[in-house]
């Protein structure tokens, strides 16, 4: 089975305000970086569209025969998809408090985006601390603030000897 890591992350300028997501897909020999930003999110959605791009984006490619390793610094996500979810379906979208989960829609489109790669592919999901210098979680999170910046990002496409990390 092969292997493909998949590290992505949300920012958001503002709580709500402009937000921006990367991913970083990093096969054994290729890379691939995609982004993107918008208005008046919150942090924990940008975080979450992160993830709905990267498995749109698995689901598109149709890849088959992976260990999908999703690495995140969202404990919010990593919870959520490892513990919460399943709680959260039986309960009709609401949580142990019985409030209604936020970020329901986005969730469902992550869900199942996911059912659907798992049909061809095994997903891992790993949480890694932010800001402590693991190269490619902070790559990620550069893609994520600046595209909330609004800046240029030049996103990489190729070889991963050729990765300028």
């Amino acid at each position: 089975m092969n292997i493909l890591e998949v590290y992505t992350d949300g920012s958001s300028l503002g709580n709500p305000g402009r937000g921006g997501w990367g991913v970083i897909f990093l096969g054994k020999q290729k890379v691939f970086e995609i982004g993107g930003a918008q208005s008046g999110v919150t942090n924990n959605q940008m975080e979450l569209l992160a993830i709905q791009k990267a498995f749109e984006f698995l689901a598109e490619k149709n890849f088959k025969n992976y260990e999908i390793v999703v690495k995140s610094d969202s404990k919010y996500f990593i919870d959520g998809i490892e513990k919460w979810i399943f709680n959260w379906q039986k309960n009709n979208w609401k949580t142990a408090s019985k409030k209604l989960v936020k970020n329901r829609d986005l969730w469902e489109k992550i869900v199942s985006l996911r059912d659907f790669i798992e049909l061809d592919n095994k997903f891992k999901f790993e949480h890694v601390r932010a800001h402590v210098g693991e190269k490619y979680n902070e790559r990620v999170d550069d893609i994520a603030r600046e595209s909330a910046e609004e800046k240029k990002v030049e996103l990489f496409k190729g070889n991963r000897a050729d990765y300028f990390l």
